[in-house]
C-alpha cells in the first residue's frame, strides 16, 4: 500500500534504544527485552533491522550514554543511522538506507514515545511509507514535571491514535511484538 515505487520490503527501525535514553524509561527492562525478541524475530524472517542513534547536546556521539543499551546487540551487517533531530529522517541517511533495502513498510520500536517515536512515525507516513508501531516495544521517561501525562498514559495514547492513522495510499497501525508478522505483505 506504500506510495513508494519499488519498495516491496519491510524493515524494523529500532529508534534511540541507547543507554542514556532508556536509563530512566518507563518499564525499561520489559520494553528492552521485548525489543530484543522483536529484533530476533525480524532477523529470523530475513527482515533488515535498522538501528537509529540520536546525538546532540545532551547525548554526545561516542559517549557511554550514546551506545545501544547493553541488552541489545546490533549485528555488524545491520545498518546504523545517526540522527540529530526527533524525526529520524531529517538530515540523516535513513531514507537512502531504506531505499537501498527496498523497504516501503516499517515496523517502529524504541524510545522516546512522545518525541522521536512519534516524529519518526509521522515522518515515515509523510514520506510515503506504511508505518506500524509495535505497541509494547516503545517507552518514554516521566515528563510529568513539565506537564506531560504519566508515561503509561503517553504510551497508551500513542498506541490508540496510531492504530487508526492513515493517509492517502499509506497506513499506520499498531501490533504487539508477539503478533508482528514479518512474513506477510506490507
Amino acid at each position: 500500500m506504500t506510495t513508494l515505487e519499488n519498495r516491496p520490503h519491510t524493515a524494523l527501525l529500532v529508534v534511540d534504544t541507547q543507554a542514556g535514553v532508556v536509563a530512566g524509561a518507563h518499564d525499561r527492562d520489559a520494553v528492552v527485552a521485548t525489543i530484543g525478541r522483536l529484533v530476533d524475530k525480524a532477523r529470523a524472517a530475513g527482515v533488515p533491522v535498522v538501528w537509529v542513534q540520536h546525538s546532540g547536546d545532551e547525548l554526545a556521539k561516542g559517549s557511554d550514554e550514546w551506545q545501544i543499551a547493553p541488552e541489545l546487540t546490533p549485528a555488524g551487517s545491520e545498518p546504523r543511522v545517526d540522527k540529530n533531530y526527533s524525526d529520524a529522517f531529517e538530515d540523516s541517511t535513513l531514507e537512502s538506507t531504506l531505499a537501498r533495502l527496498g523497504a516501503g513498510h516499517l515496523f517502529v520500536a524504541g524510545a522516546e514515545t512522545d518525541e522521536c517515536i512519534r516524529a519518526t512515525l509521522h515522518g515515515a507516513v509523510v514520506r510515503g511509507y506504511d508505518a506500524t508501531l509495535v505497541s509494547d516495544a516503545h517507552t518514554t521517561e516521566d515528563h510529568t514535571e513539565w506537564g506531560a501525562p504519566k508515561p503509561a498514559d503517553v504510551i497508551a495514547h500513542t498506541n490508540l491514535y496510531w492504530t487508526y492513522h492513515s493517509a492517502p495510499g499509506r497506513r499506520g497501525g499498531t501490533v504487539e511484538a508477539d503478533k508482528a508478522d514479518f512474513t506477510g505483505p506490507a
